[in-house]
């Protein structure tokens, strides 16, 4: 045990208090003055003289002074009798003073005698003398007491630790705030378990303050985390500093990303080598993902290494990765297995890719489904597309709306097209709003087409003049065109061209043309057409009918035939007739009678 509280509470009169910056010359004075009145026999001035002695470390020389005192009835030099005793090894003749000490009236001594008894096993004595202190205002006492309390799940606990973190304990203010933590997370059903609350209260975050202020370095990383949730990321900077520079790892983590995502990576660097030296995990992932982001993959597989050596089960998972990177099957395959039997979802996820890409469906399924179950959206995801793929229907959506519940924007889609097959409109637009909101060009486009098929006809305007004011089905149309959707770029251009907007309309054809939509160069083809421009229309029609476009065959047919090329039209003919739909091979097939004979008159 050490000395007995705080140097400032080492005698409860208040006489000796230790400041911040010792005056070593002033303290040797007020030792000789002390020594000169001790001579003469002041018992109070003997009681001092020892506690600066045994301050000093000079146990000899303090014995006999705080024996002296102590047998003047000093009960303070009975208190520091017993802490110069107990750190000589003498426990049990140290509780005897403790106890004459705490019989007088000292908390310092309850308390010493207090953590005495528990240390001994003797709970019901420690507690009466620990509450003899903390009931005389004594910090430490309060803390002793609300610690065995708490060990003994008792709920009053709380308000002595409470005690003791009013009266300045920082152990205290922050074990408050953990509880406080604990509490607010039960209420509201999450976990702190992972070190660093999740959800924190004012009272909460006002004790940590108090206790980080107090040099808690732990108090100092979940004020700073607490300040970075929040947004106020220079304070939350600062606090991250204050702990790591005292040797907390995490805080050192924290800051660098914190620098990271600053763009100041150099510094973010050398906060996470500190911190994995230190044993931190996350921050040797962090420097692994750092390396590996620069193509220095050696030394970015040392520190996922050291990662995994820290008990860091991610460190495995990103060896699985950068293998994954360098086609590294066998092993990659091998790090994601570590990785996935230590209970990591999105290892098991990535495992069951693996092995479904080289054609092991079988195996593949577990594993989806055990990370499906530790709550892996995307591992549910999955496990619909491989059920739909072997044409179990059901199976697959209800994977789908799992994963579509959690917030995974393509099984939403999946719904949505489910349900829009199954005839329930307002089910799939409700997943497909969902979708698209989470940018899925394809939910926007199909979303549209629900809202387009509801929307009455377009009433006529007056002298011909076009309207201006977009649906909102035209709205999720546009969305898509401008993700690079090609059927909505071309819905987007006959809505544009349906108002007069010939421009707008030419603009959304091309760049669905440009992409590869034979429907985006047909239309274009036609929209320059009526402009008059009949060969550059030729050259999109050409496009659009070597990609199978019958429509687009039999529009070259006509311009070939017009142009006196008749074989040319001919063929072009044929091409059509070839491709349909019915109504365009007919017509195409007359055509191609019509220029037969014509050829051969």
């Amino acid at each position: 045990m050490d000395v007995m509280g705080d140097k400032a509470t080492l005698l409860e009169t208040g006489r000796f208090v230790q400041p911040s910056d010792r005056d070593e010359t002033g303290e040797a004075v007020e030792e000789v003055r002390q020594r000169l009145a001790a001579e003469e026999g002041d018992a109070e001035a003997m009681s001092v003289l020892g506690a600066m002695l045994l301050r000093s470390g000079d146990l000899d020389g303090a014995e006999p002074q705080l024996r002296a005192a102590t047998a003047a009835g000093d009960r303070a030099a009975a208190n520091n009798l017993g802490v110069l005793l107990h750190q000589r090894g003498y426990a049990e003749e140290a509780a005897g003073w403790w106890r004459i000490a705490a019989v007088a009236g000292s908390a310092a001594a309850a308390h010493a005698l207090g953590r005495h008894h528990r240390e001994r096993g003797d709970e019901p004595a420690a507690e009466y003398w620990l509450r003899q202190s903390a009931e005389q205002g004594h910090a430490l006492g309060a803390y002793a007491l609300a610690d065995l309390l708490e060990h003994r799940g008792d709920v009053a606990a709380e308000s002595w630790m409470r005690a003791a973190a009013e009266r300045g304990h920082r152990e205290a203010a922050y074990r408050l705030a953990r509880t406080l933590d604990r509490t607010a997370a039960e209420a509201a059903g999450t976990d702190t378990d992972n070190g660093v609350a999740e959800t924190t209260g004012e009272a909460a975050e006002q004790w940590y303050r108090q206790a980080a202020a107090r040099g808690h370095r732990r108090a100092a990383l979940h004020l700073g985390a607490i300040l970075e949730k929040r947004g106020q990321l220079k304070e939350a900077g600062r606090w991250y500093l204050t702990s790591a520079k005292d040797g907390e790892a995490r805080a050192a983590c924290a800051l660098g990303f914190l620098l990271r995502d600053a763009g100041d990576t150099e510094s973010a660097a050398v906060w996470w080598l500190r911190a994995a030296q230190d044993g931190d995990g996350n921050a040797a992932n962090a420097l692994g993902a750092l390396h590996a982001e620069r193509g220095e993959t050696q030394t970015a597989e040392r520190w996922y290494r050291a990662a995994m050596d820290a008990g860091d089960v991610n460190g495995a998972y990103n060896l699985g990765l950068l293998c994954a990177e360098q086609a590294r099957t066998a092993q990659a395959e091998q790090w994601y297995r570590r990785a996935a039997y230590a209970g990591h979802r999105e290892a098991a996820n990535a495992l069951a890719i693996l092995l479904l890409q080289v054609g092991d469906a079988a195996g593949a399924e577990p594993w989806f489904s055990k990370a499906a179950d530790a709550g892996s959206v995307d591992a549910a995801f999955n496990l619909g597309i491989l059920h739909a793929g072997r044409g179990a229907d059901a199976t697959a959506l209800r994977w789908y709306e799992r994963a579509a519940a959690a917030g995974h924007t393509e099984a939403a889609l999946q719904v949505g097209i489910a349900r829009l097959r199954d005839g329930d409109e307002a089910a799939a637009e409700r997943h497909l709003r969902c979708a698209a909101g989470g940018g899925s060009a394809e939910a926007a486009y199909r979303l549209a087409t629900v809202l387009d098929a509801r929307r009455p006809p377009t009433p006529a305007h007056e002298l011909g003049e076009p309207t201006t004011e977009k649906s909102e089905c035209e709205e999720w149309y546009e969305r898509a065109a401008s993700q690079g959707h090609r059927r909505a770029q071309v819905r987007v251009g006959m809505l544009a061209s349906a108002r007069g907007d010939v421009v707008e309309a030419a603009r959304w054809y091309r760049e669905a043309a440009e992409a590869g939509s034979r429907n985006g160069a047909f239309n274009l083809g036609l929209l320059l057409a009526r402009e008059g421009s009949e060969p550059e229309a030729a050259l999109w029609w050409t496009r659009a009918a070597d990609a199978g476009h019958g429509r687009a065959a039999l529009r070259l047919a006509l311009v070939y035939a017009r142009r006196g090329e008749l074989a040319e039209g001919q063929r072009w003919a044929d091409r059509a007739v070839s491709l349909g739909p019915d109504e365009v091979s007919e017509r195409a097939a007359r055509l191609r009678d019509a220029l037969r004979q014509e050829l051969s008159a």
